[in-house]
């Protein structure tokens, strides 16, 4: 998992704040209801002791994915970002050609998408339909649900 993810410096701190909440809070708990639950008795039988140490790699396996994640960071300067053409963190305004409706997306990391706020992942196929275009260019995106044809309308950071 040595792919680069890309960040703003709100998005990073973000996550940085999340992981500091799992290794000091979320931990320290997961320890004492592993104690708590070791407290009652016979292991074999314990269900709540088995939900307590399920919980706990869980806890320890987002941990361990929130690292890498941090590890590979590379924080962008929105300052810096080029909209002659579609990138990472650029706000593109597009025409869908089959509905006639316009929609503007955030091209962002996977770990930053949310399409209720219109930010959708580079590494999604819209994402990557769109991706190096520039303002008057029309693309062809394969999804699931067929094919999505959409021109270019704007770029802005």
């Amino acid at each position: 998992m040595s792919d680069v993810s890309y960040f703003t410096r709100e998005a990073l701190q973000h996550l940085r704040a999340e992981l500091h909440k799992m290794k000091s809070v979320d931990r320290p708990a997961a320890s004492k209801a592993i104690a708590e639950a070791r407290e009652k008795g016979d292991l074999r039988e314990n269900a709540e002791y088995d939900a307590a140490k399920e919980a706990q790699g869980l806890l320890e396996a987002k941990i361990q994915r929130l690292e890498g994640d941090l590890a590979n960071a590379r924080v962008i300067d929105e300052g810096t970002i080029d909209t002659s053409k579609v990138s990472i963190l650029t706000k593109v305004t597009v025409t869908n050609l089959n509905t006639k409706k316009q929609a503007t997306y955030h091209l962002v990391s996977e770990t930053e998408a949310d399409l209720k706020q219109s930010k959708i992942s580079i590494t999604s196929p819209i994402g990557k339909g769109l991706l190096g275009k520039q303002v008057g260019d029309v693309t062809e995106v394969k999804v699931p649900a067929g094919s999505l044809k959409f021109k270019i309308e704007n770029i802005t950071v």
